[in-house]
C-alpha cells in the first residue's frame, strides 16, 4: 500500500508539472492525456465498483504513461492503471475492456524493468488471450493486434515468448477481423517490412493505398487527429520502403 501511494504521489507530481508546461497549449497531446487522466482518476476514486470507470482509468494511465519523462514516472502511472484494472476484474472477470487495458498498462510497466520484464510479458500474453476469448473483435480487433505485436517485439525462445509465426498469425487475423482499420494494416505491413517479406509488403501497401482515403472520411474529426498524424508518418515510411524493395524484387 505504501508503494502504491508513493506511485500516486510521483504521478500527481508529474501531472502538475505537465499542467504548468502545457498551460499555454491546452490542446496538445500531453495536455489531453493529462486532462483525461485527472478526470478518470476522480471518477474511479468515487466509484471503485464501476467497471467502466476502472477500465477507462486504466486506459488513461496507459496513454499518459506514453509521455512520462523517466521510468519512475512511467512506473507510477502504470501501477495505478494496473491496480484499478485488477480491482475491477475481481468483481467483473468477464470485462474484455478491462483485460485489454490491464495488458496494455502492464506493457508500460514492463518498459521500466529489465530482470522482471519476462514475468510481466507472460501476464500480458494471458490477459490478451483472455480478451480474445471474450471478444476478439473488441476495438477493431485490438487484442489480436496487440498480442501479435507482443510476439513480434519480444525476444524469442528461450529468453521470452517472441515468435514470428505467432506474430504473423495474430496480425493477419486482426486484419481479417477489421480490414478497414488503418492500424491493423499498418502493423502488418510494418512487420512484413521488418521480416524482409517484400511481396507481402507490396500487397499490403497496395491495400493501404486503397484504404486510407476511404478511412480518412469515416474516421474524421478531432478525436482521430492524433491517430492520423501517426498513421500518415508511418504510411510515408512504408510507402518509401515498398518503393525501394520493389526495385529489387525479381
Amino acid at each position: 500500500m505504501i508503494q502504491l501511494w508513493r506511485s500516486v504521489i510521483v504521478s500527481l507530481a508529474f501531472v502538475l508539472i505537465l499542467r504548468v508546461i502545457n498551460a499555454a497549449e491546452p490542446q496538445t497531446p500531453i495536455a489531453k492525456a493529462e486532462q483525461t487522466y485527472r478526470t478518470n482518476r476522480v471518477r474511479f476514486q468515487n466509484d471503485h465498483a464501476n467497471v467502466q470507470a476502472a477500465w477507462q482509468f486504466a486506459r488513461a494511465c496507459f496513454d499518459l504513461a506514453e509521455f512520462a519523462a523517466n521510468d519512475e514516472q512511467r512506473e507510477g502511472i502504470a501501477k495505478q492503471g494496473i491496480d484499478a484494472a485488477r480491482r475491477s476484474l475481481a468483481h467483473r472477470p468477464e470485462s474484455v475492456e478491462t483485460h485489454s487495458y490491464l495488458a496494455l498498462t502492464l506493457g508500460q510497466l514492463a518498459r521500466t524493468k529489465r530482470l522482471g520484464a519476462l514475468k510481466i510479458v507472460h501476464e500480458m500474453e494471458r490477459e490478451f488471450k483472455t480478451a480474445i476469448q471474450l471478444d476478439e473483435q473488441f476495438d477493431h480487433a485490438a487484442p489480436r493486434r496487440s498480442l501479435g505485436l507482443l510476439y513480434r517485439d519480444a525476444p524469442g525462445w528461450p529468453t521470452s515468448i517472441g515468435s514470428r509465426s505467432k506474430a504473423r498469425r495474430e496480425l493477419e487475423r486482426a486484419v481479417e477481423l477489421s480490414p478497414n482499420y488503418p492500424e491493423n494494416r499498418l502493423c502488418l505491413a510494418e512487420s512484413y517490412a521488418e521480416w524482409g517479406e517484400k511481396r507481402a509488403l507490396q500487397a499490403e501497401v497496395q491495400a493501404l493505398a486503397e484504404l486510407l482515403p476511404k478511412a480518412r472520411k469515416s474516421l474524421s474529426g478531432e478525436d482521430w487527429a492524433e491517430d492520423w498524424r501517426d498513421w500518415d508518418t508511418r504510411w510515408e515510411k512504408l510507402r518509401q520502403s515498398a518503393e525501394k524493395s520493389s526495385k529489387r524484387v525479381p
